[in-house]
């Protein structure tokens, strides 16, 4: 019986606690197990915390004993991505230059969730400091695909997102900065959800790129993920760059009468796999038949938003970066001189991709170069802010592939990271834009999951969700 409420996410699991069907250790106790299992072969945790994930089980029983249940959350055990700080853990980053490194506070998700009840049973991996699309750049080694060990589960939130998949706990939390939590999402046929730049706190969770980082759900269901973002999301002191925006409200909906949907032109093109076009087009048809009206959008700039994004990104990575010095942070080698601390430090601490990035950026940023890229780069980001603002007042969700291929085998990619970088042609817009997107299974290629992609307005994540939750329910039922 456990195998299966190991199956059910966030609601599900839920609705067995409240009725007194279950206990949270027993639910605890069942992904531990599943967990120690399991994970030498997917290496999906880093770090596993089975006392702590007792004790606050334990905690979360005795509270609905006593008739005070802190809400839906209560008891239910989750993950969280290893770039999250939880004060008094190991926050490693995926990087052997923080493998030692223990957080002294909370990030503010976490502080938010910590008066629900949740159950936190341990640290997922993830590629180092967030970057990549395959989870293959780990220090700490690779995550396997939960269907196929050979494969990759995309990244960077990859340890999250087989987490999931695989039925170690009910959600996780998963960082995106282009594309990490949604395109892992696809690949593993889970939901992945980024909310708008601004709507979750970026205090504690470690920088990659600052302007287009956020911090989001990876679930079972569209519902699940409206849940979790609805305790995570509001405006916060710690983090100027969050919004005063409006409540999130779910707008659940049976039918999608009334609704746009846009397909851009430009993103259906050449270079999506054949499998994964045809999923997609089966689950635009199932939107169709909710009654959604599909129409072609013109979505100018849209294939510079890559552009843009690779060369934004890593200024941003090469300031962000620099504090991990050798000083301040995390591993030292000690040398005779300064300089020789923080080449050695940094030279045995930080991977082959960080490095690449961070070269990157300091290129683009030097003298003589800013003007020819970066200062050109964030006019074009401009330019595609306004393409998605113009195309979202003509209709109410833009669809997309989520990934141009379903996952492909480790190695395949790693040494060609044009290639690699290419797995992000869908997403990358979202962050640009600062926009709210999500994932959800759609289909499969080759017994592989498939994701679509659906774009909504900014700080509109209840119209997002609901369109999303609308397919996800026809799937279901069809």
């Amino acid at each position: 019986m456990l195998d299966e409420i190991r199956t059910l996410g966030i609601a599900g699991a839920s609705e067995l606690l409240k009725n007194g069907e279950l206990s949270s250790r027993e639910l605890t106790d069942a992904y531990l197990k599943e967990i120690d299992s399991r994970n030498p072969a997917l290496n999906a945790f880093l770090d596993v915390w089975h006392d702590d994930a007792r004790r606050q089980a334990n905690d979360a029983d005795e509270r609905r004993t006593r008739g005070e249940s802190l809400g839906v959350l209560d008891g239910i055990p989750i993950a969280i991505k290893d770039n999250m700080l939880v004060q008094g853990k190991r926050c490693t980053a995926g990087s052997k230059i923080l493998e030692n490194y223990i957080a002294v506070n909370h990030a503010t998700v976490i502080k938010k969730l910590n008066g629900t009840g949740a159950v936190y049973l341990g640290k997922t991996n993830m590629d180092e400091f967030a970057m990549g699309s395959s989870t293959e750049n780990s220090a700490f080694g690779s995550v396997r695909h939960p269907r196929d060990p050979d494969r990759v589960p995309g990244g960077s939130s990859g340890g999250s997102a087989v987490a999931v998949a695989a039925d170690l706990c009910a959600a996780a939390l998963g960082s995106d900065t282009g594309g990490s939590i949604r395109q892992p999402a696809a690949f593993c046929g889970i939901v992945g959800f980024k909310p708008t730049y601004g709507r979750i706190s970026r205090s504690g969770l470690i920088a990659m790129a600052s302007s287009f980082d956020q911090i989001g759900p990876m679930t079972k269901s569209v519902e699940d993920a409206a849940t979790l973002f609805s305790v995570m999301y509001g405006k916060d002191s710690l983090d100027q760059t969050t919004a005063d925006a409006e409540p999130f409200v779910p707008a659940w909906r049976s039918g999608l009468k009334g609704v746009k949907v846009g397909l851009p032109v430009q993103a259906w093109g050449e270079g999506i796999d054949k499998d994964v076009r045809s999923s997609v087009e089966s689950a635009v048809k199932t939107l169709s038949d909710l009654g959604a009206d599909i129409v072609d959008v013109d979505l100018p700039y849209s294939n510079e938003a890559l552009a843009v994004y690779y060369i934004v990104m890593p200024c941003e990575v090469s300031a962000n970066l620099s504090r991990f010095d050798g000083i301040r942070y995390g591993r030292r080698e000690p040398a005779p001189t300064l300089l020789e601390t923080y080449l050695h430090s940094r030279g045995e601490g930080i991977g082959p991709e960080p490095r690449r990035r961070i070269l990157l950026g300091t290129y683009a940023l030097s003298h003589g170069y800013y003007d020819a890229y970066y200062r050109k780069a964030k006019k074009v980001q401009t330019l595609i802010q306004n393409a998605y603002a113009s195309a979202l007042e003509r209709v109410d969700v833009l669809v997309t592939p989520t990934a141009p291929t379903k996952a492909f085998r480790i190695g395949e990619k790693v040494n060609d990271p044009l290639s690699m970088y290419l797995e992000d042609l869908f997403t990358v817009g979202a962050n640009v834009a600062g926009l709210p997107a999500i994932s959800v299974p759609c289909g499969a290629s080759e017994g592989l999951p498939v994701g679509m992609h659906l774009v909504g307005r900014a700080f509109d994540e209840a119209s997002l969700l609901a369109v999303a939750r609308a397919y996800e329910e026809a799937r279901g039922n069809g």
